[in-house]
């Protein structure tokens, strides 16, 4: 029964592929037709066919394809003299399909809606970079992280409660610098009373103002060396590129040092219960394993997050 099975299978398999061949090659056969009745209509200098007839030199001895295959010539192939443009109208009206438009609104140096749109979809693509960058999100969130470990609890709080903790923490550090960005630069950037140069000079000088507190000058004078400038006379002298990483660096400083800190109650605890546990022989038992208990009792006695947070905060300030 299987070989018969096999056979019956086998036959409809060949039947199908010689019906699938033959229609393939009448389909050719019929395209080859076609194209042949073409050509030859064309060269008999016949009907257009429904075409459009393009003034110009017609190729002599090539094909559709450029190949010589001695039939004299052939109507596709044409070739158009080039034309002469006195005017740039003229020129751009013949490559309408291939121009980049940049549109000036009342040519005072303003971009056009679209351009804008464009460009705040970048800056939002960016604003994570901006955020951890430019704003006091990098030392909260180290902390934050610092305080997890040394409390020993792997995934209590998660990442997304932290990172979430740490944006609004941000946003309410950074609020009078966000008021400052939008009175001084957005409102008179979006009433037409400065220019694109003068918004982003005028919205980095909040940004500016803040980092330059927060940044410590050994930083700011490596990266000075390492560009090869000069003491500057003014704050306002140090460029973007010199204060931005100074500004990240100083702030995983300070952020290390506020770690440390936090470790060190926590690292009493641990000491005393190993103590503890080599005293009575249990050496087999993990430290860590009895030590978490009375560390998470601590934090909660001594109100922990109250005094994370709050000494986090005031040392912005």
């Amino acid at each position: 029964m299987t070989g018969n099975k096999n056979r019956t299978v086998l036959r409809l398999f060949f039947l199908c592929t010689a019906i699938i061949i033959f229609t393939c090659c009448f389909s050719a056969v019929g395209v080859f037709a076609a194209e042949e009745q073409r050509m030859t209509q064309d060269t008999a200098g016949g009907s257009t066919g429904g075409r459009t007839i393009v003034e110009g030199t017609r190729e002599p001895d090539t094909n559709r394809i450029g190949i010589d295959d001695g039939t004299g010539y052939n109507s596709n192939t044409v070739i158009r003299e080039p034309g002469t443009n006195d005017t740039e109208g003229d020129l751009q009206s013949l490559n309408v399909g291939n121009n980049l438009n940049i549109t000036y609104n009342d040519s005072s140096g303003n971009l056009s809606g679209s351009l804008r749109i464009l460009i705040t979809l970048t800056l939002i693509a960016l604003a994570p970079l901006l955020i951890i960058m430019l704003t006091s999100f990098t030392r909260i969130l180290v902390v934050l992280h610092f305080t997890r470990a040394a409390l020993g609890t792997q995934t209590a709080p998660p990442n997304q409660v932290l990172v979430g903790l740490t944006l609004f923490l941000t946003f309410f550090i950074m609020q009078p610098t966000i008021v400052r960005i939008n009175t001084e630069a957005v409102q008179p950037f979006e009433a037409g009373e400065i220019t694109q140069d003068e918004f982003f000079e005028t919205a980095m000088a909040p940004l500016r103002t803040f980092m330059y507190g927060q940044t410590q000058k050994r930083d700011v004078r490596l990266f000075m060396d390492i560009a090869g400038m000069e003491e500057v006379d003014k704050l306002e002298d140090i460029p973007n590129a010199v204060l931005i990483p100074s500004f990240v660096i100083s702030e995983l400083r300070t952020a290390f040092i506020i770690g440390f800190l936090i470790y060190i109650p926590f690292i009493v605890i641990d000491m005393v219960v190993a103590s503890t546990l080599m005293s009575m022989g249990m050496m087999m038992l993990p430290p860590t394993t009895i030590s978490m208990p009375f560390k998470i009792l601590l934090f909660v006695l001594a109100d922990g997050w109250n005094l994370v947070i709050g000494s986090l905060v005031k040392t912005f300030y």
